[in-house]
């Protein structure tokens, strides 16, 4: 597995529900240097008590987190406009992908992959997509 890797929430609940395939992504990513974006919002989504989400927790820890500033706020609003959506978090996770997806190969692992797909064509950018 080359590719950069973003996940959404669905990813991360994965991750906290202890899924071997989640877990095994991020022992790959790590044998292998990548990094594992995570925007900012999507952990919003995924946490609710972090004394009961260790797994969680512990799989944030090898994880680069992508903060929800001022710009992709924006950035993010722009693209649910323009492609008819509202849910900026899943746009803040097509941004994320797309801004890497300039300079290498982007794997998203998501459950919701109409969604994301619709944001990434709008982008006009070219992800893969994993279903969680």
């Amino acid at each position: 597995m080359t590719a950069a890797i973003v996940l959404d929430a669905g990813a991360l609940i994965a991750l906290d529900r202890n899924d071997r395939q989640m877990w095994a992504v991020l022992r790959i990513a790590a044998d292998e240097g990548k990094l594992v974006y995570v925007p900012a919002g999507v952990i919003a989504q995924a946490w609710r008590d972090g004394t009961r989400q260790t797994l969680l927790s512990r799989a944030l820890r090898h994880c680069e987190e992508v903060p929800l500033d001022g710009v992709l706020a924006r950035a993010a609003g722009l693209l649910c406009g323009q492609a008819g959506t509202a849910d900026v978090i899943d746009a803040s996770v097509a941004l994320t992908a797309s801004t890497l997806a300039r300079s290498e190969d982007t794997l998203v692992f998501t459950s919701d992959p109409n969604d994301i797909a619709h944001l990434a064509d709008t982008l006009g950018a070219r992800i893969r997509l994993e279903l969680v």
